[in-house]
C-alpha cells in the first residue's frame, strides 16, 4: 500500500482503502470525538502506510481565523523579552494578535507549547527552542513553526537566525585589533547557537594566529553562569586580557566578579557579550556587544509565519550581527 500514482493522496484515498467514509477519516485527522479506538488506530495506520499528508492550506480555509500567533521563549533570557515586544509591535500592524508561553526552569517548552496550541494559534513562533528535530516535525505536522536564533534542517520548519559563527568572529578581530592576546569565550553550555559562537571562536582565533593563546570555559545563559566561570579562571591564575561572553547577560556576571576582585573594566580586562540586550546600553558599564537586531529578526518570523500560513514556503533566513562598540573594551595593556 502506498501513495496513489499521479498526485497528492486524499482523504478520500485513505476512506476507500480503510473501507469507512471520508467522514470518519476527517474525524480521525482533526483527532476530535466520533471515532473508536480500534477504528482511530486502523485509519492512522493506513494513512500513515499512504503517505497521507494534511492539506493545511485547505484546513485553514475550512476553519475560522483567530489571527493568533503563538510565541514560546525562554524567560531566563532578557534578549528573548525584546524579541517578543517586536513580535507584539509587528504581528499588531498585520492586525495579528499575540499568545506568549514562558518555558522555565520549572515549566518545560512542551507545557509552554500545549498552552499556544490549545489557544488556537495559527503559527507558532519558537524563540531558542530546544526541541529535537523529531518534536519540531511532530509539531509542523499540526500547524506552521518557525523557530528564531537556532538553526532548522526539518522540512516544513522555518528559521529565523543570525550568523553566530561571523558574530562571534567580530568580537575577535575587534579584541585582536586592540592588541590583545589572551582571549577567553565563556560559552554557552548547550543553548541554541553555542556550538557555532564556540567554532566562531575557534576558527577566528586561529585565523589570527592566537590559537595557542585562546582557551574555551564552560558558561551559561545567567549572570551566575558568567561569573562562575570567571571566578574558576581567578582562581586558576588565567585571568585573560579580554572575554567574549555567550550573551550580554553572562557578560554582566562577568565584570561584576572582576570589579569585585579589583580589576578595572576596560583598563585590566576587556569584555564582550552578544545579543545587544536592551539592559547592555543600560549597564553602569555600557556593554561592547555583538547585536542582534531584535526587530529585524522579530520581522521576518512573524512575516515568514504568516507566508507559511498562506501555503507559502518555510523561511530560511540568516541575518549578519554588526559589533556595537560601548565602553567596556580598551587597549591591551603592555
Amino acid at each position: 500500500m502506498g501513495a496513489r500514482r499521479g498526485g497528492r493522496v486524499t482523504l478520500a484515498d485513505v476512506a476507500q482503502a480503510a473501507g469507512v467514509s471520508t467522514a470518519l477519516v476527517s474525524i480521525v485527522m482533526r483527532g476530535v470525538a466520533g471515532a473508536s479506538d480500534e477504528t482511530r488506530e486502523r485509519v492512522l495506520s493506513i494513512a500513515d502506510q499512504m503517505g497521507y499528508v494534511p492539506d493545511q492550506r485547505a484546513r485553514k480555509l475550512r476553519q475560522a481565523s483567530s489571527r493568533l500567533l503563538g510565541v514560546t521563549f525562554e524567560l531566563r533570557e532578557p534578549f528573548h523579552g525584546d524579541l517578543v515586544e517586536e513580535t507584539y509591535r509587528v504581528a499588531g500592524g498585520v492586525d495579528y494578535d499575540v499568545v506568549i508561553s514562558a518555558v522555565a526552569p520549572s515549566r518545560s517548552e512542551a507545557a509552554a507549547l500545549d498552552t499556544v496550541v490549545r489557544e488556537r494559534c495559527e503559527a507558532v513562533i519558537l524563540l531558542g527552542s530546544r526541541l529535537s528535530d523529531d518534536a519540531l516535525a511532530g509539531l509542523a505536522d499540526r500547524l506552521p513553526v518557525v523557530v528564531v536564533a537556532r538553526d532548522s534542517n526539518v522540512p516544513g520548519v522555518g528559521h529565523v537566525r543570525s550568523d553566530d559563527t561571523a558574530g562571534v568572529g567580530l568580537a575577535v578581530d575587534h579584541l585582536a585589533g586592540l592588541g590583545h592576546r589572551r582571549i577567553v569565550h565563556i560559552d554557552g553550555g548547550d543553548a541554541p547557537g553555542a556550538a557555532d559562537r564556540r567554532a566562531g571562536f575557534s576558527s577566528a582565533m586561529g585565523e589570527r594566529g592566537l590559537s595557542s593563546e585562546s582557551s574555551i570555559v564552560a558558561g551559561g545563559l545567567s549572570q551566575i553562569d558568567g561569573a562562575r566561570a570567571m571566578r574558576d579562571l581567578l582562581a586558576a591564575d588565567e585571568s585573560p586580557t579580554a572575554v567574549v561572553a555567550f550573551n550580554d547577560e553572562c557578560a554582566t556576571g562577568v565584570i561584576d566578579v572582576l570589579i569585585r576582585t579589583g580589576s578595572r573594566v576596560p583598563d585590566d580586562v576587556s569584555v564582550i557579550g552578544y545579543d545587544d540586550a536592551r539592559l547592555a546600553s543600560r549597564a553602569p558599564v555600557p556593554l561592547t556587544t555583538v547585536s542582534q537586531d531584535a526587530g529585524e529578526l522579530a520581522a521576518d518570523a512573524v512575516a515568514g509565519a504568516l507566508g507559511m500560513i498562506d501555503g507559502g514556503p518555510p523561511p530560511r533566513i540568516v541575518r549578519r550581527p554588526r559589533l556595537v562598540v560601548r565602553a567596556t573594551t580598551a587597549p591591551a595593556r603592555g
